[in-house]
């Protein structure tokens, strides 16, 4: 190796003799422009490019040193800028929609200024004077899909992004682009309802027999050392512990376990050893009056690297608080972060270089989406999983709800048989492990929708409720039986006891579906559509969310609104017939209900 020059950089070579290709690296492109600048400089040149220069100023002075970020190139009318992290970049955007807005509220509305901001994670070649590579023109066409005053992201950029905490999204859909290959969904990013931000996480490497990643969350340490306030540390740990510990997607190590890493400079060799764990969070805190300002860390134990690092800061009573704010920050930032990375995994790399936590996440995630060709991604991984670890209970378990998750999408021609093969492999896992909630509660779900053996499936989804008090997917599974054949006050109690146990869920749109649905059989109308709406912008294209709002919309008597979304209910499951629909469930009286909407907005019977 030559000495000076970086391994990673490629040497190539033109007519002008040896040059290096730029080091490709991952970052996060931001495409701005001004909204209609052609016929703004018409009308006041010298004034638009006044107030311009002066935006300039604050971009290079104030935002882009705040956030990390750096200005590649300034058109006129618009800039290209680089960031390290997709939250960094969304932050960035969201302070620089408000620049404009003063000034506005005392011009007429043909001269005010308005931009569009497009942002898109990907790898590029960087140099000290450009960005290079087709991620900068997806960027520059996502803004093109925004209006005035909109930021619009790629689904690399939401992907990095803890939703409500970093921003606020709503799903915009598939778009065709121009001079791209394929459609690409966008979202529309708003300002967050919370405060705290944190990067993506890389992958870690995961021990191939366990099909959960692991976290140990160490004691804060005190930067003063006080007795008094090493109570703060444990306060912190044994909340975010309790936190993830909600999670059936982590393995959280014990507070007993990790009591002793307290104070301590952490060697990744005795962490390993000791608590056999991927993912470290660890931090330091130091309380000044009746506030506490944290530095939390999150590394990967297997090379000890520093993925995450933030300052957050609260008060001290918010520490004592049920939901803290802080502790529920920390615990979603690492565990939609971390998942999030195993899901990644899943989708980009071949099967058999995946550790059995990436197929497993990857399979259940992916199997909560609408097309088909994730569907069938789903079934590959999971069968994966199950033909690695034939003798564990949970991946048979969740191969079961993949056969119904294919009747929820519309997806099968045959319920029956489908409800019929989830019976079989859920059989399968209680084989191997009788006690399994999980099993339990989707063979009794499945029952329930056959309408064979009504009490069954109850018994079956209490004694998974009874064995695990704490399992979401029961409790879920449970509300809906209770829509279907028993009391919907009793639904209602079902689907919020299973929202308020999946906190840090990915697919919390799915549970927020089943509280809609359950709302919907009390005759909540209103109620259900609020939860309808929540879940669809999280997932848009989710086929029983955008049912369940048709009906609370029809009900409800908006009906203009429901013929709507009865439109775009069809657009997404153009071979609907409520032959079809009834076909999951006939003698049920919810599916009955439902199948009278859809005859009245005049969907066919075959």
């Amino acid at each position: 190796m030559t000495d000076g020059i970086d391994p990673r950089m490629i040497t190539d070579s033109s007519s002008d003799g040896e040059w290096l290709l730029p080091l490709q690296q991952h970052k996060v492109v931001m495409v701005l422009d001004l909204v209609e600048s052609v016929r703004l400089m018409a009308q006041d040149e010298a004034g638009v490019v006044q107030r311009w220069q002066g935006f300039l100023r604050h971009v290079n002075g104030t935002v882009l040193p705040a956030h990390d970020g750096r200005l590649v190139k300034s058109l006129g009318d618009g800039f290209l800028a680089e960031f390290n992290r997709a939250d960094a970049a969304v932050k960035a955007a969201l302070v620089l929609q408000q620049y404009f807005q003063p000034s506005n509220a005392h011009l007429h509305v043909d001269r005010q200024m308005h931009l569009r901001i497009g942002i898109n994670a990907t790898h590029l070649y960087v140099d000290s004077n450009d960005v290079y590579g087709h991620g900068v023109n997806l960027a520059a066409r996502v803004a093109d899909l925004g209006n005035a005053g909109d930021i619009v992201i790629t689904p690399s950029v939401k992907d990095e992004l803890i939703e409500d905490l970093d921003a606020t999204l709503e799903d915009m859909g598939e778009s065709h682009l121009k001079h791209w290959p394929h459609p690409v969904r966008t979202w529309l990013v708003r300002p967050p309802h919370g405060q705290w931000a944190s990067p993506r996480l890389p992958q870690a490497h995961l021990p191939n027999t366990e099909t959960r990643p692991s976290i140990a969350v160490i004691p804060f340490d005190s930067r003063a050392q006080s007795h008094e306030e090493l109570v703060i540390g444990d306060l912190i740990a044994d909340g975010v512990i309790a936190q993830l510990s909600r999670s059936q997607h982590l393995r959280v190590i014990s507070r007993l376990s990790t009591a002793s890493f307290r104070s301590r400079t952490l060697q990744r060799e005795d962490v390993l050893s000791s608590l056999d764990t991927a993912y470290i969070l660890s931090g330091s805190y130091v309380s000044i009056g009746d506030r506490v300002v944290v530095m939390a860390e999150l590394s990967r134990s297997a090379d000890g690297e520093v993925l995450w690092a933030d300052r957050l800061v609260n008060s001290v009573a918010d520490l004592l608080a049920d939901e803290s704010q802080l502790v529920s920050s920390l615990a979603e930032v690492c565990a939609h972060h971390l998942l999030q990375a195993e899901v990644q995994r899943a989708l980009t790399q071949a099967i058999p270089t995946l550790d059995s936590n990436a197929l497993l996440l990857g399979g259940i995630t992916l199997m909560h989406r609408s097309t088909k060709r994730d569907m069938e991604r789903s079934r590959e991984l999971l069968e994966a999983v199950t033909d690695r670890h034939k003798r564990v209970a949970t991946p048979w378990a969740w191969l079961a709800k993949w056969q119904i998750m294919q009747v929820v999408q519309g997806l099968t021609h045959d319920p029956a048989k489908a409800f019929q093969q989830a019976i079989e492999l859920s059989s399968r896992a209680l084989d191997l492990e009788p006690q399994s909630s999980l099993a339990l509660a989707v063979q009794g779900h499945a029952i329930c929708h056959l309408g064979s053996n009504v009490d069954e499936s109850h018994a079956l989804l209490t004694q998974a409720t009874n064995l695990n008090p704490n399992d979401a997917m029961a409790w879920l599974y449970t509300s809906v039986w209770s829509q279907m054949w028993g009391d919907a006050e009793d639904a209602v109690s079902a689907a919020r006891n299973a929202l308020h146990l999946s906190p840090l869920d990915p697919q919390r749109y799915y549970f927020e579906m089943m509280l809609a649905n359950s709302y919907l059989a009390i005759g909540d109308f209103e109620r259900s559509i609020e939860y309808c709406k929540s879940s669809l912008t999280r997932n848009r294209f989710h086929l029983p969310t955008v049912r369940a709002l048709l009906f609370g919309q029809y009900e409800a008597g908006h009906i203009e609104e429901a013929r709507k979304t009865f439109q775009f209910l069809l657009q997404l499951q153009p071979d609907l017939t409520v032959s079809r629909y009834l076909a999951s469930g006939s003698q049920s009286k919810t599916r009955q209900h439902g199948a009278r909407v859809l005859s009245a907005l005049g969907l066919p019977e075959h």
